[in-house]
């Protein structure tokens, strides 16, 4: 799936968001996507999570 495409569709989906639900939904559906934006780069680039979300901590830094 092109990168145009996939700005196309979250950008329709907010805007159906904010047609719809009003402001407060633009911005859930906007935290939402942006949340699962990070977790699919996560996935696609084979890092690990627990590694991530620990900040560098366990890695020997004197």
């Amino acid at each position: 799936m092109s990168t145009a495409l996939v700005g196309l569709v979250a950008g329709m989906a907010l805007g159906f968001a904010a047609w719809f639900g009003g402001f407060g939904a633009f911005l859930l559906v906007g935290a939402v996507g942006a949340v699962g934006f990070g977790v699919g780069r996560l996935v696609e680039d084979g890092t690990d999570v627990r590694g991530f979300l620990s900040g560098g901590r366990g890695r020997g830094r004197r």
